[in-house]
């Protein structure tokens, strides 16, 4: 009888050896731990990653004949006693940018959910020009958040954290850190010169705080041309039914045209992804939109239906309200990243894209939570919580494969090049939305021909070496949530 895993649906499938009673390894099998070794943690990573990483073909010790014996596999784990130096240091390919981990998987799944502990200030941070110091810039405030209740706004300059000066030391401690409540030094912007005042805010980190991924949706009129804009920070697949209702006022509107700005988004569902083009370009079922590749072990298992994805027609419950656009206007920046990215790759075939702003981060692979259930090939599953592992509440998130588009086109690790370079300016980010926002005026001034009275000269180019939205659980995280049908016996035997 064969066995069969489906991703997110929670199909139990038992994966294990078949070692002889020497406890020595032959043809391929899977290695186990030795009884009363400590290394359960590291035990349960090396067969995740053996199972779906996609470099697993090119990590040596993830290769299936590393190993000969049991007592051999089990001294290789037991010499990395911290669970997150062995994954970060022994399991990852050194090309592997994105790869990650948590010690707790359901903070993991929260994040990916768009759920997780946050004052809603989301902001970018920069490095002064000379010595280690650093200053943050408010890029935008989360709706119905803690920030938002406070005097604090886009485009507002921080330089301190409990009166000590941010540096590149002491930044992730003070605003990642264990503390639920922290209070900004300000700043301002005086002759191109960060100057520090005497204005503080004190901010709290809600549990549970969730974000709406939509920030603006609305139509402009421009001189007789109605200019779909909306501002969208993350790809959440609890939220695909706003995001398709926001195209309906769309296509209501009598929009023509659209702006679809994505400078801050770090990534998240592909099938969201999938979604949200076919709002943009169209519901032919039959165009391809992405077409997956995974590592040998996996690839060999899944046929064309499994690797390839179409335009849709419906979310799921609900049409699809579409644009039927032939030229899309985007907005990214170095932090658009995965799912971002593959919107525009993905619509690349069809539509003429129009990318301005920055180069993206260049993140063309995807990902799955992976936890300690072998029964169900270590894929996390939320109708199998009691199955995990109560003593391992580890949770990893590798890269297990990449998207190609319909032209068969992938690699873009360096991210993908604007056809009209803007960065933001750090003393005139705009209003989101407002037609004088510099990256919005530089859209439209494409789109209606007419030269825009707003100055396209940064004084202070904004530069960032780090986001809030890079150092969240969830990071610039694309994964996969599409049901996969694999026999496991055929890998295994």
């Amino acid at each position: 009888m064969k066995k069969y895993v489906f991703l997110f649906l929670g199909l139990s499938l038992l994966i294990s050896s078949c070692n002889n009673d020497d406890n020595q390894i032959t043809n391929g099998e899977t290695p186990d731990v030795t009884p009363g070794s400590d290394a359960v943690i590291q035990h349960f990573m090396w067969q995740a990653m053996n199972l779906w990483y996609f470099w697993q073909g090119e990590v040596g010790v993830l290769s299936d004949t590393r190993f000969s014996s049991d007592e051999e596999y089990t001294e290789f784990l037991e010499q990395n006693p911290n669970p997150a130096d062995f994954y970060n240091d022994v399991l990852l390919f050194n090309e592997d940018r994105f790869s990650f981990l948590n010690d707790d998987y359901t903070e993991l799944v929260n994040n990916l959910s768009g759920v997780s502990r946050s004052n809603g200030l989301e902001f970018n941070l920069v490095q002064f020009a000379e010595g280690d110091g650093v200053f943050g810039y408010v890029i935008y405030i989360v709706p119905d958040s803690d920030a938002s209740t406070k005097d604090i706004q886009r485009g507002d300059i921080f330089t301190r954290v409990d009166g000590q000066e941010l540096n590149l030391s002491n930044y992730i401690d003070l605003l990642f850190g264990s503390n639920t409540t922290y209070t900004l030094g300000m700043a301002d912007i005086v002759d191109n010169e960060i100057v520090d005042n005497d204005t503080e805010v004190t901010l709290t980190k809600i549990e549970n705080q969730v974000e709406d991924p939509i920030l603006v949706a609305e139509t402009l009129d421009i001189n007789g041309t109605k200019v779909a804009y909306l501002m969208y920070n993350r790809f959440l697949s609890s939220f695909n039914e706003e995001l398709n209702a926001a195209f309906g006022e769309f296509v209501a509107d009598g929009a023509t045209e659209l702006v679809l700005d994505m400078r801050y988004n770090p990534g998240g569902s592909v099938n969201t992804s999938r979604l949200l083009a076919s709002m943009v370009y169209g519901t032919n079922t039959s165009d391809l939109y992405i077409r997956q590749r995974w590592n040998a072990k996996i690839q060999e298992q899944l046929d064309d239906e499994q690797l390839e994805d179409y335009f849709a027609s419906s979310t799921g419950s609900t049409a699809i309200n579409s644009l039927n656009l032939s030229r899309v206007f985007v907005i990214a920046t170095n932090d658009s990243a995965s799912a971002s990215e593959l919107v525009m790759n993905g619509l690349a075939p069809y539509v003429d894209v129009i990318h301005i702003g920055e180069t993206t981060r260049g993140k063309n692979e995807f990902s799955i939570t992976l936890v300690d259930d072998p029964g169900n090939a270590f894929v996390y599953s939320s109708d199998r919580e009691n199955n995990i592992n109560s003593d391992n509440s580890w949770g990893l998130q590798p890269l297990v494969g990449r998207n190609e588009n319909a032209d068969g086109f992938f690699d873009y690790t360096n991210g993908l090049a604007p056809n009209i370079t803007l960065l933001e300016d750090i003393a005139n980010l705009g209003v989101l939305g407002d037609v004088n926002e510099p990256l919005l005026a530089r859209a439209l001034q494409e789109i209606t021909g007419v030269t825009s009275k707003v100055s396209f000269s940064a004084q202070m180019p904004a530069k960032s070496f780090a986001s809030s939205r890079f150092l969240t659980p969830a990071k610039d995280n694309m994964y996969l949530d599409k049901p996969l049908h694999i026999d496991f016996n055929q890998i295994n035997d």
